[in-house]
C-alpha cells in the first residue's frame, strides 16, 4: 500500500519562500514602465479613425 506520509503537495508548500525586496522593486518598475508604453501608444493610435475620417470628409456646400 502506499505510503502517506510522504506527501508532495506538503513539500511544495513549505519551500515558498518570500521574494526579496530588490526584487519586488525590479518587477514593480518593469510594469510600471510596461504600463506606461501602453498608455503612450494608447494615446497616440487613439484618434487615426477620427483624423483619418476628417482628411477624406468632404464638406456639402
Amino acid at each position: 500500500m502506499a505510503d502517506f506520509k510522504n506527501n508532495p503537495f506538503k513539500d511544495l508548500e513549505r519551500s515558498l519562500l518570500e521574494a526579496p525586496p530588490h526584487m519586488k522593486k525590479k518587477v514593480m518598475s518593469d510594469i510600471a514602465i510596461a504600463r506606461f508604453i501602453m498608455d503612450m501608444a494608447s494615446l497616440l493610435t487613439l484618434n487615426y479613425g477620427s483624423v483619418l475620417e476628417g482628411i477624406f470628409r468632404t464638406n456639402k456646400r
